[in-house]
């Protein structure tokens, strides 16, 4: 019997003040639990600064919502416990993962940065779709 393989989504993009972040999601079958309400997915996300100033990443906000409109906010420093700096042509990468009731929702948020000068400002982190869609539909 063949293994279970993530169902991979195309990436997502936004930019503001030329910081691009690119979200790829992916459903995890073998960390999720159908039968119990439980599905899992992990979304990469890529940061490239094609600015012209060194920024760092201070904290983030996620909206994340589920099947049935149930919105859940995280706030908190950084991202996987970092708080990633970023010279001008800079990338940084890093994969997380989420949990819901349903076996849809979607997820959308911002990123606090803050300039080697010291100004604060906010990155948009583009709204994207976790879905599954089992596969093996057959017809009688």
């Amino acid at each position: 019997m063949a293994e279970p393989q993530a169902q991979s989504s195309a990436p997502y993009r936004a930019v503001t003040r030329g910081i691009a972040v690119t979200v790829s999601p992916r459903y995890l079958p073998d960390r999720s639990s159908p039968e119990n309400g439980y599905y899992f997915w992990a979304y990469t996300i890529e940061i490239t600064n094609n600015g012209g100033a060194t920024v760092q990443l201070k904290t983030r906000h996620w909206r994340i919502t589920d099947a049935t409109g149930k919105l859940q906010e995280v706030r908190g420093a950084g991202v996987v416990g970092e708080e990633p700096t970023l010279k001008p042509g800079g990338s940084y990468e890093y994969t997380s993962g989420v949990p819901l009731p349903t076996p849809s929702g979607f997820m959308a948020g911002s990123y606090g940065m803050v300039s080697e000068s010291g100004e604060r400002f906010d990155i948009d982190i583009p709204p994207f779709s976790l879905d599954h869609t089992p596969g093996g539909r057959t017809i009688n």
